[in-house]
Parts: structure tokens; sequence; C-alpha cells
């Protein structure tokens, strides 16, 4: 699936079987290239897709190493007969992989996964590698997420904001801070005043900027900035942001560039802060329950026949449910709030407050009024 292409976002149920099938296949690493992944689109012949693999089969024949051979060619049978059974090319394409996970060299266990991407997908792959290629699956995960990027150092700042993994620019700025060199003339102490004041003006024009691109987005989830140490740092302990503006900043990172690379070099490094934020609103939203729970309020509910009384009276705002379900159950309730307007949250067992909902029976909710029970 190309950035962007999603025309939707992803029911609960979908992202829970779709972050689990990921998760599994991230977590398996070839010793060579001989992990086979393939993307057939919607609407493609799959008996075309069969032909190039068995295709492919025959040209691994030529790999030296024979331990390589062995499994590319194995891995490639594995899917071609997969491919046969599924037939036909269902509605929304088919993503397949296939690949020996022993963990032992000179050991086979070949297994195939193949999966109907829960939204259309328009591109066509082949690729033998050392590890499976996840990420357009990943992109239809994180499409949801909306984040605004800085990248500013004492001349130019870029904006831009990250959806998925995909960056857009959308406003760029250029300070009139003269060059380190003075001018004839100019006494050192005068030029380094006009220096700090158009620094001054810079920065106060990067903060005007983010204030009209990012403080109205509603789903915009946090805010990262980078640069040099220094610059980051005399930007941010200044009172060039407003409050609620800095409340939305996550963090920020050192780097050596600005532009379209600084913006690249940001997403990599961020990385970490990324996914300290899933969880951080998971823990979020599980707390403000854990509160409603103990201040007696009337607003916190769990256990599955209250809280699908209380989707049925439409009362519930949100719906959590603990990873730790069965497939059918949260199908049971996505089916159950959807009609209702009722939001459904999937819970990790990875942090504290998600092993407390698996133990306290892996089903809860937050109200929006209090229900006689």
């Amino acid at each position: 699936m190309a950035p962007g292409e999603a025309t939707r976002k992803l029911s609960a149920t979908e992202k829970f079987h779709l972050k689990h099938f990921v998760k599994e296949l991230l977590s398996l690493k070839g010793r060579h290239t001989e992990f086979v992944s393939v993307y057939v689109p919607a609407g493609y012949d799959l008996n075309a897709i069969i032909n190039h693999l068995q295709e492919e089969q025959g040209t691994a024949g030529n790999i030296k190493s024979k331990q390589t051979r062995t499994n590319v060619q194995g891995a490639l049978e594995r899917m071609i007969q997969h491919l046969k059974v599924v037939a036909k090319t269902p509605e929304n394409g088919l993503v397949a992989f296939s690949g020996n996970i022993a963990e032992r060299e000179g050991q086979y266990d070949l297994r195939v996964w193949a999966l109907e991407p829960p939204i259309p997908i328009k591109l066509r792959l082949y690729r033998c590698d050392k590890e499976f290629i996840l990420e357009p699956l990943q992109t239809m995960l994180a499409d949801e997420n909306v984040y605004g990027l800085v990248v500013m150092d004492r001349r130019d700042a870029m904006l831009g904001l990250l959806k998925g993994k995909t960056i857009i620019p959308i406003r760029k700025t250029h300070s009139e801070v003269p060059g380190k060199m003075r001018a004839g003339g100019q006494s050192s102490v005068r030029f380094a005043r006009l220096r700090e004041g158009a620094t001054k003006e810079h920065y106060k024009k990067v903060a005007d900027h983010m204030k009209e691109e990012f403080f109205m987005k509603e789903d915009l989830k946090g805010i990262i900035i980078g640069g040099p140490s220094t610059t980051v740092n005399d930007f941010m302990n200044k009172d060039y942001l407003t409050g609620d503006l800095k409340k939305k900043i996550l963090g920020t990172k050192d780097l050596s560039y600005t532009g379209e690379f600084g913006l690249q070099e940001l997403l990599e490094k961020s990385e970490d802060l990324l996914s300290e934020e899933e969880v951080a609103e998971e823990k979020k939203i599980m707390q403000k329950f854990f509160q409603e729970l103990a201040k007696d309020t009337g607003l916190a509910s769990y256990g599955k026949k209250d809280v699908l009384q209380a989707i049925a009276y439409g009362a519930v705002d949100t719906v959590l449910l603990s990873e730790a379900l069965d497939d059918v159950e949260i199908e049971e309730f996505e089916k159950a709030a959807t009609p209702m307007g009722s939001k459904i949250t999937l819970v990790s067992v990875e942090t504290r407050e998600g092993a407390q909902l698996r133990d306290m029976g892996k089903i809860a909710a937050i109200l929006r009024y209090p229900i006689a029970t």
C-alpha cells in the first residue's frame, strides 16, 4: 500500500488482528536473504503471481550456498502451494510470507502466513530478504496518528506533519540572522546585539507558525522539535511558546540537519518517543477509568454483563477491552458499541494498568453519564 492510500480508519478488531500479525512476523529474522514476502494487489490474477514464483523457484537454483538455496526454494514451494489453495485473490488483495524459522542452522521449520488486508492494496511485490517486508502493513496501523514535526537552527526552520510513516512538509521559514563575520566598522558588541535580536525574531516567527499550523489541529497527538541542542534549548527555555502549545511537546532531539533532510532525521531519531506516546495514551485512559472507579462517580463500569447493558443504554463513551480477550468477544463488543457511537480501546497487558484490567475481568468502560444498576 502506498503512503496515504488508506481511505478509512481500521476498526478496533481489524487493528487488533493486524497488529498481532505484524508483531509476530517482526520478531522473525532470517540468516540470509531467504524470507519470502509477496503482496498481491486487489483484483490481480493470482495465477500470474503463482507463475512468477515458480520462475523465481527455478532461478533460486543458481544460489551458491546450498543452505540458502534450499531455504529459498522451500519457502517458495510452501508459498506456491498455499496460493494454489487460496485459488482466487481476495477482495482487498493478499499478503503472504514464507520462510524457514528454525532456530539452528541446518534444521527446517518452514512456515507460511497469509492475510487479506483490511484495506485494499495496490502494491505488487515479491522480495527475498533477511526479514519480511512489513512496512505497507505498518503504515495501515499508523495512519491514524498525526504528529507535528519542527526542525530548526538559528537561521532556518521547517514544520511538517507525520501521518503514519509519511512526512508532509507544510511550512518553511528563514531568519535574517547575520553570518558570524561582521561587516567592517561594526563593533563586536553591536554586531552581537544585532544577531541576538534577529535570532529572537526568528524564534518568535517559528512559534507563530507552530501555533497557526498545530494549535487547532484536533487530531494532532503531539509535537517533536529537533535541531542543534543549544538552539532547541534556547527556544524551549524562553517564553516563545504558549503554555497550551508547550503541553503538546512530546520531546526534543539533537539534529545535524534542517529542511526536509532534518525532518527525516527527526523521524529516525524519534521512534522511542512515538513508542512511548502510544503506551502513555493507553496508561492515561486506564488511569481515568481507575480514578472514576475510586471516586465512585458512577462513570466507571466493568464486567461483561454490566458493560454490555451500559452500551445498550447508550451510556458508554469508551469500551476498554484487554488484548487478552479472545477474538470472538472483541468482535461482539465492537458490533454492540459501534451503532451506539461508543469508542473501543484495546489495552495491552504490558503496562501495570493493562495487567490490572486483565486481572479484573478484561472488560471495562468509561461512561458518559451514570446509570442505575
